[in-house]
């Protein structure tokens, strides 16, 4: 039996962005260098939600990109190095830049690191920085958050689901335990 309990409902998780548009635009002295990165799926969404609250706290548009993992994952047996066949778009370059890569969930750093491959692939930035809505822990790698919209600290039964309008028709975090 699973036992389903709300985290953060569609308020939560608009507070969560604005006030992490507000710390990416203080941490950055502006926004000028900026180029917001979503992961697919989830993170792309973010990604846009996070740029239009930075335009309405700054007056001015940011960048946003989306980057698909898939090829880069570690758990993935066959790769292909044609970094051309990925489903990812920057539309700009990346070159010089402070990127910041957003994803829904932050869990063992994974797909962060295959992220990152998978941006160096396609320019040199000057800094990456990371924006997670939920931050749930067990990292396997090295990698920490700059930005999180909230810290969940979970046991590695549970599992955080992200649900997003463009995606799922509802803005709400869940967690899931087996009891």
């Amino acid at each position: 039996m699973l036992d389903v309990k709300e985290i953060m409902d569609e308020k939560a998780i608009g507070r969560a962005l604005t006030r992490l548009a507000h710390e990416v635009i203080e941490r950055n002295e502006g926004v000028d260098e900026v180029v917001l990165v979503g992961i697919k799926t989830r993170g792309i969404y973010l990604a846009n939600r996070l740029a239009m609250r930075i335009k309405a706290i700054e007056n001015k548009e940011v960048a946003v990109g989306e980057l698909d993992i898939t090829l880069y994952r570690d758990d993935l047996k066959q790769k292909k190095n044609d970094a051309d066949q990925i489903d990812s778009i920057l539309p700009i370059s990346i070159e010089s830049k402070t990127v910041i890569l957003v994803d829904d969930v932050l869990y063992t750093g994974r797909t962060i690191r295959a992220a990152m491959d998978a941006l160096m692939d396609r320019g040199r930035p000057q800094r990456i920085q990371l924006a997670v809505l939920i931050d749930r822990g067990h990292r396997e790698l090295p990698i920490r958050p700059d930005y999180i919209g909230k810290n969940v600290p979970t046991s590695r039964e549970e599992e955080i689901a992200v649900q997003l309008s463009e995606v799922d028709g509802t803005d709400t975090v869940m967690i899931q335990s087996k009891s």
